[in-house]
């Protein structure tokens, strides 16, 4: 064979080569993508429906809020002082479990975060916040509520795999440096001595697919996020352009 015809030959293998590597790759990516898109749209099914059922019940304690004041009248009309005291004690009780907890000024975000902590209140975790988020944003409504849900959600499951006494969340959402920055803290039994991507691609099943959603999201608006964890504590930082 000639020397050229040698070299055209391997030339030809190596295209082949590369070419399988990069279909390969390829499949693989899809694969990947599928896979996250799918957890994706469990994920927001299951938003929606917590979301629902806070809105549901708001709705049946409304159609009940004209039954309620008869039934007070009727017991003070009655001398029945402690007996209404008694019956608004319960009503206060349920009014407890569907209250507002937060108020951010931005109505998409007042529901994914609600639902959220309204759930971390019923697993026992301590919880601690302060949010409140400006009416111009660069982010979209849908970005943000999937980086807050994917943000509760982890912290949530790391605080499931710690003693109830000392679990913890803490969220902060304001405005820093004209960027709107996201704090969230929470209990961990982990000690990572470094997290980047390497640290997420081991991370398996939902945690996994939410850290990487995160990060995505947030290279889509050229934004920030720094990840931190010390004995007891992971904590998340996030800004986005405003």
């Amino acid at each position: 064979m000639k020397p050229w015809m040698i070299v055209l030959l391997a030339a030809l293998l190596l295209l082949l080569a590369a070419g399988a590597a990069a279909l390969t790759a390829g499949a693989l990516r899809r694969r990947s993508d599928r896979r996250i898109a799918a957890y994706q749209n469990k994920l927001l099914a299951q938003q929606i429906a917590e979301v629902e059922n806070l809105y549901r019940t708001m709705r049946g304690w409304r159609h009940d809020y004209h039954n309620h004041l008869q039934t007070l009248k009727a017991r003070l009309d009655m001398g029945q002082t402690a007996g209404a005291r008694e019956y608004l004690d319960r009503l206060e009780e349920d009014l407890d479990a569907i209250r507002a907890l937060v108020e951010t000024g931005n109505v998409s975000v007042d529901a994914i975060l609600n639902a959220k902590l309204s759930l971390v209140l019923k697993k026992g975790i301590e919880l601690s916040f302060k949010a409140a988020v400006p009416q111009n944003l660069t982010v979209s409504d849908i970005d943000l509520c999937v980086i807050l849900g994917n943000l509760i959600d982890n912290a949530v499951e790391s605080c499931e795999k710690v003693a109830e006494e000392g679990r913890f969340l803490r969220l902060y959402i304001g405005v820093l440096k004209q960027q709107l920055y996201v704090s969230i803290s929470n209990a961990t039994s982990e000690t990572v001595r470094k997290i980047d991507a390497a640290y997420i691609s081991t991370k398996r099943g939902n945690h996994g697919h939410g850290l990487r959603r995160i990060d995505r999201v947030v290279e889509k608006y050229g934004g920030f996020v720094n990840r931190q964890n010390e004995p007891g504590v992971f904590a998340t930082e996030i800004l986005l352009p405003l």
